[in-house]
């Protein structure tokens, strides 16, 4: 089993600028894939961006040349990077685990964008 811990959240002003890391630990597989979802109070969890292990990136279209996935192999962490932060980016983040043997989630860490 695979346990995620979180961090970075907070409330920010629209165009600005705020780094979510998570922390894997335990039972962690050598080829997997990390990532964030995010999840805003009506809507479905969605797909934010995921990378592999060897470092290749997926991203939603919403947040395309605006958020950053990047990660720390050595110490099993992720990070995600938000820039230029919209308001209908307000969710709560998810951090998001996957290898051979299922997936894994961490806590949630709530991002807030407002004025």
């Amino acid at each position: 089993q695979v346990q995620l811990v979180e961090s970075g959240g907070g409330l920010v002003q629209p165009g600005g600028s705020l780094r979510l890391s998570c922390a894997a630990s335990g039972s962690i597989f050598s080829i997997n894939t990390m990532g964030w979802y995010r999840q805003a109070p009506g809507k479905e969890r969605e797909l934010v961006g995921k990378i592999i292990r060897g470092g290749t990136t997926t991203y939603a279209d919403s947040v395309k040349g605006r958020f950053s996935i990047s990660r720390d192999n050595a110490k099993n962490t992720v990070f995600l990077e938000m820039n230029i932060l919209k308001a209908e980016d307000t969710a709560v983040y998810y951090c998001w685990y996957s290898d051979y043997l299922g997936n894994s989630w961490g806590q949630g860490t709530q991002v807030s964008v407002s004025s």
